[in-house]
């Protein structure tokens, strides 16, 4: 617990360093508040750049932030030393993944105070987004552990982080891309923040979400198994 607990220390402090890591954090959370109170159109539905820019938060933040981290100390040998200092690589990856996730989560809360969310809807929106976080972590991760610097694993962050982020609001504008986009957990997320209030939780959301988490985690196993953090 003592080296989890370092590991998240550590990542606190150099948040400010890394202006590239805090943007992705503030980013989303930012345009929306400015968004919701400048812009207003007739017909628009309420609180509609709350939940487009919460899906494209999930699908881009924690993505980029993971890849980012874990590429950036491998390039430059910090995880060498956090070995030698008797850090597990487990202790590593979930101090890591615990910052990223509180980080991500604080912005969740300007979503869910922006969007007006009380009661049920606000556990569940909180839950939803949660959820979204931890799969995208997932992924970044498994980018970050099989690129050797952070050049490389920029070249696959980011058009992963293109169809996460951005193949929800497309679909809003297209069938075909809507139909290509369930198969997706950023669709299924999306499409459950705009259900909150609305519809419950379908059968495909749950299916959809499930496998796209079995597959990421296969391919993190595969991944750490194959590469490790060295």
């Amino acid at each position: 617990m003592k080296n989890i607990v370092a590991v998240f220390l550590k990542q606190i402090c150099d948040t400010m360093k890394n202006k590239a890591v805090l943007i992705q954090y503030v980013m989303f959370p930012m345009m929306t508040v400015i968004m919701e109170n400048a812009v207003t159109i007739e017909g628009m539905p309420r609180h509609f750049f709350v939940k487009m820019f919460a899906a494209m938060f999930i699908g881009m933040a924690p993505l980029v932030c993971m890849s980012s981290i874990v590429s950036e100390e491998k390039e430059k040998n910090t995880l060498r030393v956090f070995m030698m200092s008797n850090v597990r690589p487990w202790e590593y990856l979930i101090g890591i993944g615990v910052y990223v996730f509180g980080m991500c989560m604080l912005g969740t809360a300007v979503f869910a105070a922006v969007g007006e969310y009380r009661g049920n809807e606000l556990w569940m929106f909180m839950a939803v987004m949660a959820a979204g976080i931890l799969l995208s972590e997932l992924t970044g991760a498994v980018i970050g552990i099989c690129s050797a610097n952070q050049m490389a694993a920029t070249s696959v962050t980011v058009p992963v982080m293109m169809i996460m982020a951005f193949l929800p609001m497309l679909s809003m504008f297209n069938d075909g891309i809507d139909r290509a986009a369930r198969i997706t957990y950023a669709k299924q997320i999306s499409d459950l923040i705009n259900g909150i209030g609305i519809s419950g939780v379908s059968a495909e959301n749950i299916i959809v979400t499930a496998v796209n988490f079995a597959i990421v985690f296969i391919l993190f196993v595969f991944a750490y198994q194959k590469r490790g953090l060295e």
